[in-house]
């Protein structure tokens, strides 16, 4: 499967919704849930500057698909995420039963950039999306947001 026009455009959104969460003094993460139809159902960006570490737009895309689609609309549609989904949001989305995800960049290359800035691991293993759900369609990282995301990342996670 290859990334198409309008998966690119859907990854365009989360990376603004991650600009806009950093924007708002949150970590640079935003994420879609689109239909099989096409057509966007949900959006959202991190909030977790408050202190609940659970507020990823991945979850929420989760509990929001739960409480408002099908088993079968579930399973037909797909996540967009500037970000791969973290183990959390991996289970998540797989005891949720969502379809494919699409995402701009990789864990790999988060945990690669927070070890060069210095960062300390997270409390949680960094693991890609399937590893925690074996059967999920994931595609990424996207070469074309690299960069972008890149920057917003050392703005939120290096040291000054």
């Amino acid at each position: 499967m290859t990334i198409s026009a309008d998966d690119v455009d859907h990854l365009r959104r989360c990376v603004d919704l991650a600009r806009e969460a950093l924007a708002a003094g949150d970590q640079p993460f935003g994420s879609l849930l689109v239909a099989g139809s096409g057509e966007v159902l949900f959006e959202d960006r991190n909030r977790v500057a408050g202190g609940d570490a659970t507020r990823h737009p991945e979850f929420e895309i989760c509990r929001w698909a739960a409480a408002h689609l099908s088993p079968a609309d579930r399973a037909a549609a797909t996540v967009y995420t500037s970000g791969e989904h973290c183990p959390m949001c991996s289970a998540a989305h797989g005891w949720v039963g969502l379809g494919r995800i699409v995402f701009a960049t990789s864990t790999g290359q988060l945990t690669g950039w927070l070890r060069e800035w210095g960062v300390p691991p997270t409390p949680v293993a960094s693991l890609p999306i399937t590893q925690i759900v074996p059967g999920v369609v994931a595609q990424g990282p996207v070469p074309e947001f690299e960069q972008e995301m890149r920057a917003l990342y050392r703005r939120c996670f290096a040291p000054t």
